[in-house]
């Protein structure tokens, strides 16, 4: 059993497919005490790169993150939520993220879903701040 410490980016998606190779592995076998240290570790990572607790995590900032720097894109954004729109919307904090919306960007993604469901301030139509 080859496991090592996750220190970056590129490890953090080995451990996360490693996961997913793993993940229906019989109760009590080999495969299945190395999806549980694998687990530990992403979980320990993720603690570390993306803290629930930090009153600094915006979701909008997550995805921009994501987009950013772990090599996931607009379009890919988009693919997941339903339209090109919707993601520049959602992106510049015009429309707000769905449960649905959450649910699919964080399986695909592989963010803890925690980072998006907080409350974020939208931006005000021009129309609006006119009035």
């Amino acid at each position: 059993m080859d496991i090592r410490p996750i220190r970056t980016e590129e490890d953090h998606r080995a451990a996360l497919a490693e996961i997913d190779a793993l993940w229906n592995a019989p109760e009590g076998s080999e495969e299945a005490a190395k999806l549980d240290l694998l687990v530990t570790l992403v979980s320990n990572y993720e603690a570390k790169m993306w803290p629930v607790d930090g009153p600094d995590w915006d979701p909008v900032d997550v995805l921009h993150y994501a987009i950013d720097e772990l090599g996931h894109t607009q379009s890919e954004l988009a693919n997941l939520i339903g339209s090109r729109s919707r993601a520049s919307e959602i992106l510049s904090r015009r429309r707000a993220l769905t449960v649905a919306m959450v649910h699919k960007i964080s399986e695909a993604w592989k963010l803890p879903a925690e980072l998006l469901v907080r409350p974020y301030p939208l931006r005000r139509e021009a129309s609006a701040e006119a009035s």
